[in-house]
């Protein structure tokens, strides 16, 4: 290890590399507790594509793995390190190169944090719309990575919609740009859309040009409390049937909320066993019309109580309890994640096979959901040290996934597949698409490098 840090010095910054075991140690892993990990031979803080070019390079010729990383918010086990791998940090590459507010595109290196991407482009009157729940802390890099989503992807879509270039590394240590700053362009195959959503296992991005929107209208909310999960998910298929579009259209029950409450004290009180959270950003008089349908379909399905929000902070603090959900439910113990989507018209399906899944297995499972595009976050909860509870908690893991798919879902709508999800993976796709994923991994990682294992490895490893 020592020798390959040596090494790595003459050709990178020797700032730059870093082998001291307590610092590498702390980017071993994301926050997937339940994933496996590593010990790396070494962290490299690349800042400069330079600098992860001639990495690249450096490993491909020794057959040396490379794990990147970005904040390290991944929740699937995708940037854990591998025994004898380089740790590759892109956080330092966190500069805005260029907003243009005429093409309504901006530039940037992979570490710029989503928040600060999504203020500076306000700063132009623009706005960048995938919004994960970490977008407070999670990278645009990472966020490519996994193709993250987030509340506001119900109307406009995911990371892959707005990415419309990338530069990377891939290969043997070859630079390449991929995509295009035109609004138009069908040149060749779409590979920078292959790299979207590619969990660092085809290259690593060095850049990326997104597309933005204009500044975004203000929001109406609408509240609904109900008894049960099942009622919720009818509510959900009730505004997709009325053929509203919701802005946001969240789900979080009375465990997370009031975990929220116990953390952060913001005096929050749900009054129901479930909450659906829906926003409309629809101008004028239409747009009231969709809040006022939106409140109808909640009290139709069978809300105990439903209402337009008046109160924009009383509205404001629930949707951060929604995306603070998560970590405040680590504070009560460990906490393993789903992330399932199904078909919109099954979530009160799907939520009820969650329910039934927790009775089975004896387990506690808190939920939270972007409910309005059928992405569900069932969150499987146990005592840290119980490993009976551990193993009831992974086959009931196991069944949800298997439940998806009977329903015609996905084992992943948003955090990737990683090292949790590499079960379903193998269960959702027939074994020639996954052959035609390995042909592709292998025209593009010739030398088996990048974050190898992930993704389309032995689930059984």
């Amino acid at each position: 290890m020592t020798a390959l840090a040596d090494d790595l010095r003459r050709l990178i910054p020797a700032e730059r590399v870093v082998t001291d075991p307590g610092v590498v140690s702390a980017y071993a892993r994301d926050q997937a507790l339940w994933a496996p990990y590593g010990t790396a031979a070494a962290l490299v803080r690349a800042g400069s594509a330079e600098d992860v070019r001639a990495l690249v390079e450096f490993c491909a010729a020794r057959g040396v793995p490379i794990v990147p990383r970005g904040a390290g918010t991944g929740l699937s086990g995708g940037a854990n390190a591998l025994d004898g791998c380089v740790l590759l940090s892109l956080e330092r590459m966190d500069r805005i190169v260029e907003i243009d507010p005429a093409e309504r595109l901006a530039v940037v290196q992979p570490g710029v944090v989503n928040d600060d991407l999504r203020a500076a482009c306000a700063g132009h009157g623009l706005w960048y719309p995938p919004d994960p729940a970490s977008s407070p802390w999670s990278t645009i890099g990472g966020n490519v990575a996994t193709d993250a989503g987030g509340v506001c992807c119900v109307k406009y879509g995911v990371t892959r919609d707005y990415v419309l270039a990338v530069e990377a590394v891939v290969g043997r240590g070859e630079a390449v740009r991929l995509g295009r700053r035109t609004a138009k362009g069908v040149v060749g195959y779409d590979l920078c859309g292959l790299m979207v959503g590619s969990e660092g296992t085809l290259g690593v991005i060095t850049e990326i040009t997104v597309r933005l929107r204009g500044a975004r209208p203000p929001e109406r909310t609408v509240v609904g409390g109900f008894d049960g999960l099942r009622a919720a998910g009818e509510a959900v298929s009730a505004v997709t049937a009325a053929g509203i579009v919701p802005s946001a259209l969240e789900l979080i029950d009375r465990y997370c909320l009031e975990a929220v409450d116990r953390w952060k004290n913001m005096g929050l009180s749900a009054d129901a066993e479930v909450l659906l959270l829906g926003r409309t950003d629809t101008p004028g008089e239409t747009g009231e019309a969709e809040a006022e349908a939106m409140a109808a379909c909640f009290k139709d399905a069978g809300a105990t109580w439903s209402a337009r929000s008046t109160d924009q902070a009383e509205a404001d603090a629930l949707f951060a309890a929604r995306r603070l959900a998560y970590p405040a439910l680590e504070r009560l113990g460990q906490v393993l994640t789903e992330d399932v989507c199904v078909p919109r018209a099954l979530v009160p399906e799907m939520l009820a096979r969650i329910q039934r899944a927790a009775r089975a297995h004896d387990t506690h499972i808190a939920n939270i959901a972007h409910a309005g595009d059928g992405n569900l976050h069932p969150l499987i909860i146990t005592r840290p040290g119980d490993g009976a509870a551990r193993d009831r908690a992974h086959r009931a893991f196991d069944q949800i996934i298997d439940d998806a798919l009977a329903l015609g879902g996905t084992v992943t709508g948003e955090h990737g597949v990683g090292l949790l999800k590499r079960r379903g993976l193998h269960a959702e796709l027939d074994p020639a698409v996954v052959a035609l994923h390995h042909a592709v991994k292998n025209a593009l990682d010739p030398a088996g490098i990048f974050n190898p294992g992930k993704v389309f490895g032995d689930p059984a490893a």
